[in-house]
């Protein structure tokens, strides 16, 4: 359906520009002709006179024409006035049709097909603008839906993709990447906006990540029930950020210093299953030695409900634990190939 869409589109863009071409096409077409009856050139000398002549060149005669030929060169000097006329026209009304609009979003999704891994983002609010510019600090694609002609312009000053639809809608989240994206975030400002994008993303896309924004508990139950992977309340999260200014301050100073870095904390869960972890089963971390061959460092393990905070180099490797690694995105690399098939997930918490 899409793809039939796609060539609609594309048949509307070029349906302008099919009558001056081929207008353009049977003059040239038809002179070439003539000057092949009354003159008998071959066919090059025939193109090469009719595109000289049509052109206003004026390179001169291939050879000295008979007074058909003479014809023949006015004939195709009034028809190429009117076909330039024409196409003179037609670009004169396509600008007031609002033509270069629609070639404008047609380049536009155009480009959006060629995404790969990047974010789609519901809503340019506050509290979206917070977000995009978080993802643009962090260099990750990011495609903003909003319906809102202002904060598209707004969003788009600031070199922001922005597709002006109805988030709600499957055919807006297919056509801004939902296939091909990494994660997709709901910060509507209403709740029941946030559910029909995330029953709609859970329907069309089961496996993508989803992160939508509640402004209350009820709402943030029914979006976990909906399908949504992460619920965050602005108001508790910006309660917990208050009261870990009061109580943790140098936490909360190490997680801002943390965002305007190029590291990143990583939860690194590994497989339950036994034979993924034959080389490294039993095994404790200063054997593996990943810390020294990475460069990353291992903060914490969460085995079984518990969390050990900084492990020492004793602590073995076990199926089901969950490392709590800190790193750029180069020293993670290293450190998810030296953990190899053992790796069951991996969880990004940029700063």
């Amino acid at each position: 359906m899409r793809r039939r869409r796609a060539r609609g589109q594309l048949k509307l863009i070029t349906a302008p520009w099919r009558g001056p071409i081929s207008a353009l096409s049977a003059v040239i077409f038809a002179g070439a002709v003539g000057y092949r009856i009354t003159e008998g050139w071959d066919w090059g000398d025939c193109l090469w006179m009719v595109l000289i002549t049509i052109s206003t060149i004026g390179y001169g005669e291939v050879e000295v024409l008979s007074p058909q030929g003479r014809l023949v060169t006015v004939l195709i000097v009034v028809g190429g006035l009117v076909v330039v006329q024409l196409a003179i026209q037609r670009v004169l009304g396509l600008k007031d049709s609002g033509y270069f609009l629609r070639l404008r979003e047609f380049r536009f999704h155009r480009m959006l097909e060629s995404l790969h891994d990047h974010v789609i983002l519901c809503g340019y609010g506050r509290i979206g603008q917070e977000i995009a510019a978080q993802l643009q600090r962090d260099g990750v694609s990011l495609v903003v839906i909003e319906t809102d002609p202002n904060r598209r312009a707004a969003a788009e000053m600031k070199g922001i993709r922005v597709l002006q639809a109805d988030a709600t809608l499957d055919e807006t989240l297919l056509d801004a990447g939902l296939e091909r994206c990494c994660s997709l975030v709901a910060a509507l400002p209403s709740d029941a906006s946030n559910l029909y994008v995330i029953l709609s993303a859970k329907d069309l896309r089961p496996d993508c990540r989803l992160i939508a924004r509640a402004n209350s508990d009820e709402a943030a139950s029914k979006l976990r029930l909906a399908g949504a992977t992460v619920v965050v309340s602005p108001y508790v999260a910006g309660g917990r950020v208050m009261a870990a200014s009061a109580l943790r301050p140098l936490a909360l100073n190490f997680m801002e210093l943390l965002a305007g870095s190029d590291y990143e904390i990583e939860e690194f869960q590994l497989s339950h299953d036994p034979l993924h972890l034959m080389e490294i089963r039993g095994r404790s971390l200063a054997e593996l030695q990943l810390g020294r061959r990475s460069g990353a460092m291992v903060l914490a393990i969460r085995e079984k409900g518990k969390l050990i905070a900084n492990p020492g180099g004793d602590t073995p490797m076990a199926p089901g634990q969950l490392l709590i690694v800190l790193g750029s995105k180069t020293q993670l690399a290293t450190f998810q190939a030296l953990l190899g098939e053992a790796v069951d997930t991996i969880e990004t918490m940029p700063g």
